[in-house]
């Protein structure tokens, strides 16, 4: 089992009985989302995603990667949301966090379009300078407003500097399958693309060309990835809630969220996993935050944030609980050498290695945290590679559907998230929001 849920140390917090008072409203969401019948219906393509992706264009990607590392140096993944987290979060936890650092035979990849900010642009254009350049815009619509400004833009670098020809061939665009403005302007100027499914949100949809293309350009093994995601499919779509560690961690978020934990920590002890938690944040944030209700997704990465948000966690109120996710082993590990003057007393740790230190760091941590009264969840892998992360995924994602449900919300829409978008465009006189625009001045004035 490539993630194990471990609950010993909630066991001061959540009595046995809690759990089988909630087992009948967890198999009650299993089969709202196997029978499609629930809110949302309509964006369940990521259930049977990793058995029923499209196997043609899962090889057009391989091929159009391969291009990609032979005539590029810098990889410009452009996207914001659910349309750049997944791609990089996978980079960071099966490469590296210092992948564009290392010594490797793959380009430097970097994501744009995720913030409006004209600094982090002009850096951006900065670092292609005198390099070979492809982008990779990822889009729904090709209109949202931070992905569609960083596409204008390096669109023109690349025309400026290839010419309208030789640009086409460095301008790769995942997009809806059919209709419009990204895909209409793909098919005008003959560009390649890929499918972003009709029935996969974005925060869904890691899995599918907007995940996987940016990985194979990594270097990244993808049919590890989705046996890994396979595998995931096919040990929890089960109704043996005893067993199913994906319906027991949803079910153990949801009692503790009635108990007034309504924040989740997600915790790991390695640095590569900071991007799986900003993934997590928009996966369940998005997922589960509608109609006044949902846990709030937090992240840490320890032994870091021990010594800045330790405190918080230890002493500070007590409406939160973690989720450690504990990677096993190491890719590689690293031995401690004795000090003849032992300047800095550390002596006692010669012969051990740095992950045998990090995991006594684990358990004094857990053991200290949940003596300060804050239960902890944890999800126990054997390592960071490319099976345990296509496992993870669809483990964090199935539990978030059955976790949605739980919580009588619609696991799959994001109506809060318009909100920011109308008084933007109106505040900056976009053509139909004239009265919105005269309404919002007054506010701010």
């Amino acid at each position: 089992m490539a993630v194990k849920f471990i609950d010993k140390y909630t066991k001061d917090f959540v009595r046995e009985h809690e759990m089988d008072a909630i087992k009948s409203q967890v198999l009650a969401a299993h089969k709202t989302v196997h029978e499609k019948s629930g809110l949302g219906n309509d964006f369940l393509g990521w259930l049977d995603l990793p058995q029923n992706y499209d196997k043609a264009e899962f090889e057009a990607i391989k091929k159009a990667a391969e291009k990609i590392r032979k005539n590029t140096e810098v990889f410009i993944v452009i996207g914001i949301g659910g349309s750049y987290l997944g791609a990089r979060a996978a980079i960071e936890f099966i490469r590296s966090p210092m992948y564009n650092n290392l010594k490797k035979d793959t380009p430097d990849i970097y994501f744009a379009g995720n913030s409006i900010s004209a600094d982090y642009l002009n850096e951006l254009l900065s670092i292609c300078e005198g390099r070979d350049v492809s982008i990779n815009v990822i889009s729904k619509s090709g209109t949202t407003t931070e992905p569609a400004i960083a596409f204008r833009v390096f669109k023109k670098l690349l025309e400026d500097k290839y010419g309208k020809e030789g640009a086409r061939e460095r301008i790769f665009c995942t997009t809806d399958k059919a209709r419009g403005t990204l895909k209409e302007l793909s098919d005008r100027e003959g560009y390649e693309t890929f499918v972003v499914p009709d029935d996969v949100g974005g925060r869904y949809s890691v899995l599918t060309a907007v995940g996987l293309l940016p990985m194979a350009v990594a270097g990244i093994d993808l049919d590890a990835v989705m046996k890994g995601a396979q595998d995931a499919m096919k040990a929890f779509d089960n109704e043996d809630f005893d067993t199913n560690d994906c319906y027991r961690y949803a079910a153990m978020r949801n009692i503790l969220y009635r108990k007034g934990k309504t924040t989740e920590i997600m915790v790991s002890y390695e640095p590569r996993f900071a991007m799986m938690n900003e993934w997590y944040k928009q996966l369940y944030g998005e997922s589960e935050g509608k109609d006044n209700k949902g846990i709030f997704p937090a992240s840490v990465i320890f032994s870091t944030d021990l010594h800045s948000m330790g405190q918080f966690i230890q002493d500070g109120t007590r409406n939160l609980f973690e989720t450690v996710v504990n990677i096993k082993a190491p890719n590689k590990d690293f031995e401690i050498k004795a000090e003849s003057e032992n300047f800095d007393g550390l002596n006692f740790l010669a012969g051990k290695t740095v992950s045998e230190v990090n995991t006594k760091a684990f358990e004094g941590t857990i053991l200290a945290h949940n003596e300060g009264g804050v239960p902890n969840i944890v999800l126990e892998i054997p390592k960071a590679d490319e099976y345990e992360f296509g496992y993870l995924v669809y483990f964090f994602e199935k539990a978030c559907a059955i976790s949605g449900y739980i919580l009588g919300i619609n696991p799959f829409n994001q109506p809060g998230v318009e909100a920011y978008k109308k008084n933007m465009f109106a505040l900056l006189g976009k053509p139909g929001y004239e009265d919105m625009q005269a309404e919002l001045l007054k506010k701010l004035n």
